[in-house]
């Protein structure tokens, strides 16, 4: 190897061992927090208060998970299967509306569409926070405070959603293609179900997903919304719980143990999901 060749090899290898460096501390940081949890989760009430929280001894996870569903009367249980219901269902409905709103405004022409859009990128720019109090004016006013729809309704509506769909409805859903449809006879809305929303498959898993995260840790809306302890979703149950434990310790293992239960929906979701979800952040990539 000559030494020209030498020179232009060493600064790409130190360009590469920077990245991997930072790549390595990157990973290190978001996996530190997630060990300490899995490790704690593990350990008794004493346990977690001495030294020995990162030793892999002293196991009690399967007491820590029957005192969590035994605290309150099983209200954790009940909490998460509210969790659920609040992100599921509702990422799947927002999801729906969300990519059928940006099919809409890609596909259709209809008379100041693009200021209407641009009031939706504006909303994307709208801290969640801010709208919390004028979405509680509103329940209040309809009754629906402190009920199952006062959390669920607001999530069906994601602007940053209906975004995403009109760039996955230009990326995925050729102009040709419906005219095609509608020349043998489709009509639009045949020729949406049975058409644009399969090639949109990928599309719609995406926002699902961004979906579920934002809902599964909505927090401050539940906690202006609600009252009643039976409709708290996990967030806002395990908060109540972390505020006792400073007069209560026994909260302490149950919160910690509850906390490592409250990520696994998330994992699972991007684990079954991931192929739909790393196809559909290329779309309109390429022309």
């Amino acid at each position: 190897m000559s030494a020209m060749d030498s020179t232009l090899l060493r600064p790409r290898l130190l360009g590469r061992a920077t990245v991997n460096v930072v790549v390595a501390i990157s990973a290190l940081y978001t996996l530190l927090p997630v060990l300490w949890l899995l490790l704690a989760a593990s350990k008794s009430r004493d346990a977690l208060f001495s030294s020995s929280i990162l030793s892999f001894s002293d196991f009690s996870l399967v007491q820590n998970l029957k005192d969590l569903f035994a605290m309150d009367g099983g209200l954790y249980g009940r909490w998460y299967g509210n969790s659920l219901l609040y992100a599921v269902l509702g990422a799947a409905l927002g999801a729906l509306i969300s990519i059928g709103c940006g099919y809409a405004f890609d596909k259709y022409h209809f008379r100041h569409k693009e200021k209407l859009f641009g009031l939706v990128l504006a909303a994307v720019m709208v801290p969640q926070t801010v709208l919390a109090l004028p979405l509680y004016l509103i329940a209040s006013e309809t009754g629906v405070v402190n009920t199952f729809w006062s959390v669920f309704i607001p999530v069906l509506f994601n602007p940053f959603g209906v975004y995403l769909g009109r760039i996955f409805a230009q990326g995925y859903v050729p102009d040709e293609v419906l005219e095609a449809a509608r020349v043998d006879g489709a009509g639009e809305l045949t020729t949406y179900v049975r058409v644009s929303l399969r090639m949109l498959g990928p599309g719609l898993v995406t926002v699902f997903l961004f979906q579920l995260t934002a809902i599964w840790n909505n927090f401050f809306l539940p906690m202006v919304m609600l009252s009643n302890q039976d409709l708290y979703p996990v967030s806002l149950g395990l908060y109540q719980w972390n505020s006792q434990a400073s007069v209560s310790p026994e909260y302490y293992p149950v919160v910690i143990t509850g906390s490592l239960l409250a990520v696994l929906p998330l994992i699972l979701a991007f684990v079954l999901l991931q192929r739909f979800w790393r196809s559909g952040l290329t779309a309109g990539a390429v022309k």
